[in-house]
């Protein structure tokens, strides 16, 4: 059952790696990382018992390599028979061989050639300099010798570039390194050389980078055989000088010179027992040293952990597994469903349906962080709109100096007796055209909303699929509301000159002119309250008459334009005025008022604020209604018509749905993964 484990781990492993990986589902392997002379290679060669790993100076292992150790039971009384076509040499067998995954079906029962191999496809991909790359190398080796176990050689640790090497090698590997250990499913398994300080070892220094409890780390000590004489590594196997959760392990390797002597690795592993049984400080503890009582270790490691994180990545795998079938719905068949012609049709039913629903606010996908769509244009009549026809001061751009000059000039070469209505309906209606730009604005705005609906539709997988529909589409749709926006403006024109064109002094919100006089009298000379005499509790009688009141009906001292020619020859001197010089080329009424010029001044500007109120609230209320009915609506009801006659009756439909580059390669890259997620969730079902 515990192989088992590990083979379906395999199993996934050469499923995602033939996907080129999935970041979403983190696979439990035992990542090995040191510095490039810490013996990493030779203690994976001593695992397999095999020699198999390029070997040199310098960066040998400039790949990740995926070993896959796979135990098969061989019965002595019954020998696997020699396929046909196979010839193996001395030290082959049968029983043991090489996969890569890469070269599917092919068996290496030569070892020298799974090392060339290796060499080869590294180069492949990194070229002939020092380059390295994190896309891996698969192998797996069956073999009656090993116990099945995953691990993932690493490149080691470097930092002075030699050579051709990139000047950045250092933080290449690093990153490459770190990509892999911070997996929280990955078991690091740091190799440090036992003749070097533990505190400056680099591949215990990553891991606890990533891992700083080292509750997933466990340490390999090699050269123990190499040290001084007196000393040993006991207080480390102990855990008093870096602690790791599970421990640390020491082995021994065979030397250079051992391999260039052609040692084999099976006297090497004699030595390597020999060495620790007969050491004064490890043949107590012999049992838990060296290379094989590692691969049970790594071996029983390993098989707790994919244990316990077998529920978590069936999970994962169907949860990418929904997402990519999703998706790979969205983008639909490589082959069309029915002719182009009803292709064509349910695209544009499809997106005149959306187009309406959004409007109309019934869409399946309301959002909850934004407005979108109608609301959007609710937000433009209620809120921008609204509040921009309030900002407007009908005397921001009309002074009192401006009305009385108007007054003057409606009353002719008469002094008007009483307010003049010419003047007040000269101002109203000079105010009244200032509603119309806020109001054409107020159609480009909504207009501005109707393409950013489009816009969103247009972002749907099924548009997307078709660009030259999509465009097609588009366009059409955008000259389409371009077009109702012309007449829609010039509604909007027609209103605001409806409403300049008639005064209508007869509405009933509408102050009258007396009830104006009254105001204004109340405002400059209110009312005085009625005094009580105290004594005999009858009131005190008012004797003293308003002189400005007299004024207001005509009868005062200066007339009607005394003030004004007062105010022309104040500077003159009789001389002057006696030879009555001809007027000015310019003439303006005085910036100064008498008290009756101030009253009718007032008594304009409580009409004119009056009846701007008015109108105000009436382009609040029409404005929008007129966007409505000549934008908004017309568009949902003719566009299914205009994209119909535009688009389903030319003669170019088939063109219109060509797929875009990205569609057929990312369905290309979904059908893939799905493929490759069922072929998992099939693996672990099978657990």
């Amino acid at each position: 059952m515990d192989q088992h484990l590990i083979q379906t781990v395999n199993r996934l492993q050469d499923a995602f790696a033939s996907l080129g990986g999935d970041s979403s589902i983190d696979l439990p392997q035992i990542t090995v990382v040191g510095s490039q002379s810490s013996g990493k290679s030779s203690v994976l060669e001593n695992i397999v018992g095999r020699d198999f790993l390029p070997r040199g100076t310098g960066i040998v292992t400039r790949r990740p390599l995926v070993l896959q150790l796979t135990n098969r039971r061989v019965d002595p009384e019954r020998p696997t028979p020699i396929p046909d076509g196979v010839s193996l040499d001395e030290d082959e067998s049968i029983d043991e061989w090489g996969e890569f995954l890469h070269l599917p079906g092919k068996k290496f029962y030569d070892f020298n050639k799974i090392r060339d191999e290796i060499v080869r496809e590294t180069e492949k991909e990194t070229g002939n300099n020092a380059g390295i790359s994190s896309v891996p190398i698969n192998l797996r080796i069956f073999s009656p010798n090993v116990l099945t176990l995953t691990l993932v050689d690493l490149p080691g640790l470097t930092k002075v570039p030699v050579g051709d090497q990139p000047k950045d090698i250092e933080r290449l590997i690093k990153d490459m390194l770190l990509k892999f250990i911070s997996k929280p499913n990955a078991i690091i398994l740091s190799v440090t050389g036992a003749n070097t300080d533990l505190a400056n070892s680099d591949g215990l220094k990553l891991a606890r980078e990533v891992d700083p409890e080292g509750t997933r780390t466990i340490g390999v000590l090699t050269k123990i055989d190499l040290m001084d004489k007196g000393t040993d590594v006991v207080d480390i196997l102990a855990g008093r000088v870096i602690p790791l959760r599970y421990g640390y392990v020491p082995v021994i390797n065979r030397g250079q010179n051992d391999i260039k002597a052609n040692k084999r690795i099976k006297d090497a592993l004699a030595y390597e027992a020999q060495f620790f049984e007969n050491h004064p400080s490890y043949r107590a503890k012999a049992q838990y040293c060296g290379t094989p009582f590692l691969a049970r270790k790594l071996n029983m490691i390993l098989m707790h952990h994919i244990k316990a994180t077998l529920p978590d990545i069936k999970t994962r795998i169907h949860s990418s597994l929904s997402k990519y079938q999703a998706e790979l719905s969205q983008l639909g068949d490589d082959t069309l469903m029915g002719s182009p012609s009803n292709m064509v049709l349910n695209v544009i039913t499809e997106f005149t349906n959306e187009y309406r629903t959004i409007l109309d606010g019934n869409s399946q996908d309301l959002s909850t962080s934004e407005l979108s769509g109608g609301a959007r244009i609710s937000f433009v009549f209620h809120e921008l709109y609204a509040n921009g026809i309030k900002a407007i001061d009908p005397f921001e751009q009309v002074k009192d100096v401006d009305i009385r000059t108007i007054l003057y000039n409606s009353s002719g070469s008469s002094p008007a007796l009483f307010v003049g209505s010419t003047a007040f309906e000269v101002i109203v209606k000079q105010q009244i055209k200032r509603f119309e730009d806020p109001s054409l604005r107020c159609v480009a705005l909504v207009y501005d909303e109707l393409v950013r609906i489009l816009q969103q539709i247009l972002q749907k997988p099924i548009f997307r699929r078709y660009p030259t529909l999509k465009e097609r589409l588009s366009h059409t749709v955008i000259f389409f509301l371009k077009q109702a926006v012309l007449p829609t403006n010039k509604l909007v024109s027609d209103m605001v000159a409806m409403e300049s064109c008639y005064v209508n002094t007869a509405h009933p919100d509408f102050i009258s002119g007396h009830e104006a006089m009254r105001q204004v009298q109340e405002k400059h000379h209110p009312t005085p309250k009625v005094t009580v005499d105290p004594k005999t509790g009858k009131p005190i009688s008012q004797n003293q008459q308003n002189p400005d009141l007299i004024n207001m009906n005509g009868n005062g001292n200066d007339g009607g334009s005394g003030r004004f020619f007062g105010s022309f020859f104040a500077s003159k001197n009789k001389k002057k005025m006696a030879a009555m010089e001809p007027p000015p080329s310019v003439l303006k009424a005085s910036g100064t008022l008498s008290d009756r010029e101030t009253m009718e001044t007032d008594v304009i500007k409580l009409l004119i604020s009056s009846y701007f109120n008015i109108i105000e609230r009436s382009m609040i209320d029409m404005v929008p209604k007129a966007i409505m009915l000549s934008l908004v609506k017309f568009s949902k009801e003719e566009i299914q018509r205009e994209l119909l006659e535009k688009l389903y009756k030319t003669g170019n439909i088939e063109e219109m749905l060509n797929e875009s580059e990205f569609t057929v390669q990312r369905r290309k890259e979904c059908q893939k993964m799905v493929e490759g997620l069922q072929k998992a969730a099939e693996i672990v079902a099978s657990v």
